[in-house]
């Protein structure tokens, strides 16, 4: 079969995969320790839902502004803005299906062919391939897990070129859980001032932070709105991924570039969820600290049972609900050990088929060597996927 060169540009993403592979164990009834989803365990919170049922019974089943219920844009705002300091108008504002489809739809309309794209590493997999798909060129700048995998304005810089479009920022991380400061934040945002670079923050998991850190949008800061895009989404901060409900936040040039190719692709997000949306952006923030202080002892069993290991380090994550566990020292080169493996993948694999522990590995985040598990899932199950970790890498030992 004849198939395009965008299409074969890009492959299937690797989260997807391993949560694909892991489920085929489970429907043969296996018990698998799934640290695979980067998902909340949380159920959508009621008011949210019953909002959803509501609009089910008043027949708001039918297609919507193609950016989205008014309504819906103008709360978008006013979240944004009593939450995260920013002063966006609805016009400046376009609903779409999902935060992954907000960063689709901006690469289309910004990225083309032989221009350049600023992506920190470790990165969320399909950055790069939309980036790809799109006709750009991923350009990887490392960070360090001695900085808390947070970027720095200097090391942007160097990698800067005439060909520059654009520079994505995830804060905090996925997969490192790694927070940007406002200070640091704010000196990135000069130098893509300097260089005429867009500067796109991906806003996804902003109130999943951690002492220090706090919520943050580059958005708050004076004259950031002609060369900063904002990328969010409800999913992971009211437990609505299979919602899919995303917004872009920008200059209105953009986002009417945006309404348009929108137009031309998925139309509106679906009519139901924009008024769950709705609900979710006006109501109740109550949630959300439940949400974030299980998530803070999870983190903390997860860090200390990984460090726990022998020859594996962990750094703790700023923010989110992944850790990044380093276990270089079980490949190949690997200090003083013998290898269990050349790659994090095939280290994954093994995981999965001899323990039952559905990981992702580094490799698919740009950074060989780690693995990304998601603690959002029970104490019990991180418990239980603790135990079977450290039965798996003390044979290791034990062989050494």
């Amino acid at each position: 079969m004849q198939l395009t060169d965008r299409i074969n540009r890009i492959q299937i993403s690797p989260t997807a995969a391993v949560i694909a592979e892991a489920d085929k164990l489970k429907s043969r009834g296996v018990d698998v320790a799934d640290f695979g989803p980067g998902e909340p365990d949380f159920p959508t919170p009621d008011h949210i839902k019953n909002a959803a049922i509501k609009a089910i019974e008043e027949n708001k089943s039918k297609y919507t502004p193609t950016g989205g219920i008014m309504p819906l844009r103008e709360a978008i705002c006013a979240w944004h803005k009593r939450e995260l300091g920013s002063s966006y108008e609805p016009k400046e504002c376009v609903v779409s299906v999902g935060g992954k489809h907000s960063i689709f739809n901006v690469m289309s309309v910004l990225v083309q062919k032989g221009d350049e794209v600023i992506i920190p590493a470790p990165y969320w997999v399909s950055f790069p391939d939309i980036v790809k798909y799109a006709g750009g060129t991923p350009v990887f700048v490392e960070t360090r897990p001695g900085d808390g995998f947070s970027v720095r304005a200097s090391a942007i810089e160097k990698a800067i070129t005439r060909k520059t479009r654009l520079l994505i920022l995830n804060s905090p991380s996925n997969p490192t859980g790694g927070v940007v400061p406002p200070d640091e934040f704010e000196r990135i945002l000069a130098v893509c001032k300097k260089h005429n670079v867009w500067l796109m923050g991906d806003e996804c998991y902003s109130h999943f932070t951690y002492d220090p850190h706090k919520p943050y949008s580059i958005a708050s800061a004076a004259g950031s709105k002609e060369h900063v895009i904002i990328i969010g989404s409800v999913s992971k901060t009211f437990a609505m991924t299979g919602w899919r409900i995303g917004y872009t936040l920008g200059p209105e040039a953009l986002i009417q570039a945006l309404i348009k190719l929108q137009s031309q692709s998925t139309s509106n997000a679906t009519s139901i969820a924009q008024y769950a949306a709705l609900e979710a952006m006006r109501g109740t923030m109550e949630t959300v600290p439940v949400m974030l202080a299980e998530y803070a002892k999870r983190r903390k069993r997860i860090v200390e049972g990984l460090r726990a290991i022998p020859g594996v380090t962990c750094e703790w994550p700023g923010g989110a609900f992944y850790a990044f566990p380093d276990i270089s020292a079980h490949l190949s080169n690997g200090a003083g050990r013998p290898a269990l493996a050349k790659t994090c993948t095939e280290i994954s694999r093994m995981l999965l088929e001899r323990v039952h522990v559905a990981v992702v590995p580094g490799e698919a985040f740009g950074a060989p060597g780690y693995l990304r598990l998601s603690y959002a899932t029970s104490i019990e199950r991180i418990e239980e996927g603790l135990r079977r970790l450290e039965r798996f890498f003390a044979r290791a030992e034990a062989a050494s």
